[in-house]
């Protein structure tokens, strides 16, 4: 056996008859990862109300800063490329993610820091909520209540929005979005009303219904994705800015709930040169090999081929400020689907919709997510334990 390989579990082939068994589901899913999933409308409203207790006033006394700095990693750094999106090509001040530790060198008192940890615990979040305080920066801090990070905001006299830590992390994006960008909105840099709020819990709601357990894979979106994902290598590419964003948490959560290696990236980007992937190994020159007679969905092949995710942003409309009209981002996204078909490759398309743009994004996240849960299930690994993280930490801990 290969060190490291023992107490693993799970099997290469997916399980599909597992997935309309809702009683397996729920006994082999143990820590809730479903479940958790499923409270995304929830915890968009339990975070707008949160943010509405927290004194975000003093926040805009000084008027606008110079420059935003969203300060996370994982899940809490998806938060900033969220707000930066959602703010747009036109909002009036740069907007930056950072995910290392501190705060870039330039960050001074003209300057606002948003420091996000779901644990209140992450040295990336803790550095950057330090360094933004000796620096005279303002400061917002977004966590668990009674951390490490509220204790930090305490002692910068910051604003603190407590998130209660109800889910892992990764499972926890909308609870941690929701004050950075209220906190962002307070600042003038956004425009998100409780009516976009309510909209996009409710939209997530409505897809953790269609994703339930109980609902059977021929009418289950996220299932049949699954199922459509199995064996595969996934690309995930996005039309637009905001559809990449959702292609990149597709990444996030297909490679930490079910361990599968995925391409993702803006589709515009891919055009320069990841659309040769099409042509490659796993693509065409497999594909071209296949008897054209065969189901394709047949399983009991060992041959891996790639399998395309389209996220397309559809429901935006022409009154949008975007960074390219919406009609070349519908041409560039007709024409990836008719090369993957000419190769064989197989395309699946998740279509935005909604009339803000965060109720959009919601449409993108919600299906993908659940996704990524219910192939981890079909291959029989459970969602919430991930050994080569608790390893990986230790080991670099020594």
């Amino acid at each position: 056996m290969i060190e490291g390989t023992a107490g693993l579990s799970g099997h290469r082939h997916a399980d599909e008859p597992l997935l309309d068994n809702p009683d397996l589901l729920t006994e082999r899913d143990p820590g809730g990862m479903l479940r958790f999933t499923a409270s995304a409308g929830a915890q968009v409203r339990e975070s707008a109300a949160l943010t509405a207790e927290a004194n975000l006033s003093a926040l805009a006394d000084e008027g606008r800063p110079r420059a935003v700095v969203i300060a996370g990693i994982g899940t809490a750094g998806r938060t900033g490329d969220v707000l930066a999106t959602v703010a747009g090509p036109r909002c009036p001040v740069p907007v930056i993610p950072h995910s290392s530790a501190g705060v870039p060198g330039w960050v001074g008192a003209a300057d606002v820091v948003i420091a996000v940890s779901a644990s209140g615990r992450s040295p990336e979040a803790l550095g950057a909520a330090e360094a933004a305080h000796r620096r005279g920066a303002r400061l917002v801090a977004v966590g668990a209540p009674d951390s490490q990070l509220q204790s930090v905001a305490e002692r910068a006299r910051a604003p603190f929005i407590p998130v209660p830590r109800r889910a892992p992390a990764r499972a926890s994006l909308w609870a941690l979005t929701v004050p950075v960008l209220l906190a962002a909105r307070t600042l003038g840099l956004v425009k998100v009303n409780e009516a976009d709020l309510a909209e996009t819990a409710a939209r997530l709601d409505a897809d953790a219904d269609r994703c339930r357990p109980a609902a059977e894979s021929f009418v289950n979106p996220a299932k049949s994705l699954a199922l459509g994902l199995a064996g595969s290598i996934p690309i995930v590419w996005g039309s637009s800015p905001l559809a990449t964003v959702a292609a990149r948490r597709f990444g996030d959560t297909l490679s930490a709930n079910a361990r599968y290696p995925v391409v993702t990236g803006a589709l515009g980007e891919a055009g320069r040169g990841r659309v040769g992937l099409l042509d490659g190994v796993f693509g065409g020159l497999v594909e071209g090999d296949r008897d054209i007679f065969a189901d394709p969905d047949e399983a009991g092949t060992d041959a891996t081929r790639l399998r395309l995710v389209l996220l397309r942003d559809g429901g935006l409309t022409a009154g949008d400020d975007t960074d390219e009209p919406l009609a070349v981002e519908e041409r560039r996204a007709d024409a990836v689907q008719t090369l993957a078909e000419r190769r064989g490759v197989r395309c699946d398309v998740v279509t935005a919709e909604g009339g803000s743009a965060l109720e959009r994004l919601a449409s993108l996240v919600a299906v993908p997510d659940f996704t990524s849960v219910y192939l981890a299930l079909a291959h029989g690994l459970d969602p919430m334990a991930v050994p080569a993280v608790s390893e990986m930490k230790e080991l670099a801990n020594q």
